[in-house]
């Protein structure tokens, strides 16, 4: 009769059978995730070039709409237009850049003034201190110019990707892709260019759009959210990519005339 086997030879057995040989699971390294799938877009490549080719023909020489001088100003807009209307912001910013269109100026000026002048805009206390600050930083570290890399522009105080982006665009001519609320709606509502955040949408737009049609794409979407693909009620009837577009929303399928507008609309 063969005799039990003690403990200590029974995981003597057990360690030199073949299945105890394997690493266990947690001894291989902490797991990776899986790399994110890009979502598929409805489009052909033909289909989006012809969407920017419309956009070409409606608006040739589309014009972002904040008023600016300089590329100072325009900084300085574009800060102060977060969480406002171009128009509002217009109003409060010409009686400002009258008096004060450099840093230097600014600076002279003061926040107490500054705060005074643009106290119809949202957030304006927050933002006169945004703007002192940024104007400082414009004359101690850039000689009071205005830098033209991402890199520098948003080191100042109030600035973030998309207005460095807008700033690259409007006054230094460098083709970038600022993702405002309009450009953000576009993209995930079309379902062109989708994304769960201003980053993810700006990195699909730019691998989609044609290089010849980068330098006004960002005016061009702007503009199409801000004046036909609205957030509450697109008006789909008004659009020259109706027949294209493979929004969910989408209302017609008939194209608006392709017909020139004006390219600063007020």
């Amino acid at each position: 009769m063969e005799k039990p086997k003690s403990p200590k030879s029974a995981k003597l057995s057990l360690a030199s059978s073949p299945a105890a040989k394997k690493p266990a699971r947690a001894q291989a390294g902490p797991a990776r995730k899986p790399a994110a799938r890009r979502p598929r877009i409805p489009y052909s490549k033909d289909e989006i070039r012809e969407i920017f080719r419309r956009f070409s023909i409606q608006r040739p020489e589309p014009k972002g709409e904040l008023e600016h001088v300089n590329p100072f100003t325009l900084v300085v807009a574009v800060a102060l237009s977060a969480q406002a209307t171009d128009a509002g912001v217009n109003k409060a910013t010409r009686a400002l850049f009258a008096v004060a269109d450099t840093p230097e100026k600014m600076l002279a000026l003061g926040e107490d003034r500054v705060r005074d002048m643009i106290k119809t805009i949202g957030l304006y206390r927050n933002k006169a201190k945004n703007v002192i600050a940024l104007s400082q930083k414009l004359v101690d570290d850039f000689s009071g110019e205005v830098p033209r890399t991402e890199a520098e522009l948003v080191t100042l105080p109030g600035v973030g990707r998309k207005t460095a982006n807008v700033v690259m665009s409007m006054a230094f001519g460098v083709p970038t892709l600022a993702v405002d609320t309009h450009v953000f709606r576009i993209g995930n509502r079309l379902r062109i260019a989708p994304g769960k955040t201003p980053d993810e949408v700006e990195e699909a737009f730019l691998r989609i759009i044609p290089e010849d049609y980068l330098f006004h794409a960002h005016h061009w979407l702007i503009l199409h959210g801000r004046y036909c693909c609205k957030a509450r009620k697109p008006e789909c009837e008004r659009c020259v990519i109706a027949d294209i577009c493979k929004s969910k929303e989408k209302t017609t399928d008939a194209p608006a005339p392709l017909v020139e507008l004006p390219a600063q609309i007020v």
